[in-house]
């Protein structure tokens, strides 16, 4: 049974997608190009964790932090979107990517700590055609952070 993400050659051309050897059930989610804002996230371990959900998770550096020391707001959201493309990956949703956020609904429940990894427990209520419907909690230890939805739009088929 292979518990790794769904897999295209335009995702392996810009992502790093891969088993993480250094901790074995987690693949690494990292975008290539550096230049993009995604990259300034970091490298993303992702696992699935059943049918329909996947836990991702981030380590917060110093530049994800407000003055307060804690994650930024903006760091949460920009984590919540991006584990919800590389959960849906991992549950084995087909054309998650390139697709786009259709939206994205976040409550910020508890200030998130740069001193310990973030988690994103995601997961997938519903895929149609085009639209992938989630929803997950961002979580540090027992603290919950944070809760969102989102929506995803899936491209178009290939002709």
């Amino acid at each position: 049974m292979n518990d790794g993400p769904a897999s295209d050659s335009l995702t392996e051309e810009v992502f790093r997608n891969e088993p993480d050897p250094d901790n074995p059930g987690w693949w690494l989610w990292e975008v290539r190009d550096s230049n993009r804002f995604n990259h300034f996230m970091g490298t993303f371990r992702a696992r699935k964790e059943s049918e329909t959900t996947a836990r991702v998770r981030m380590t917060p550096r110093p530049e994800h932090t407000n003055l307060s020391d804690n994650i930024h707001g903006g760091v949460l959201m920009s984590f919540a979107d991006g584990a919800l493309f590389s959960g849906a990956r991992m549950v084995g949703v087909e054309r998650a990517g390139p697709a786009v956020t259709v939206d994205l609904n976040m409550h910020f429940i508890a200030p998130g700590s740069a001193d310990e990894p973030l988690d994103a427990v995601v997961e997938v209520l519903r895929e149609t055609y085009r639209l992938v419907f989630m929803r997950g909690i961002l979580e540090q230890g027992e603290t919950i952070v944070a809760e969102f939805s989102g929506t995803i739009k899936k491209p178009s088929p290939p002709k």
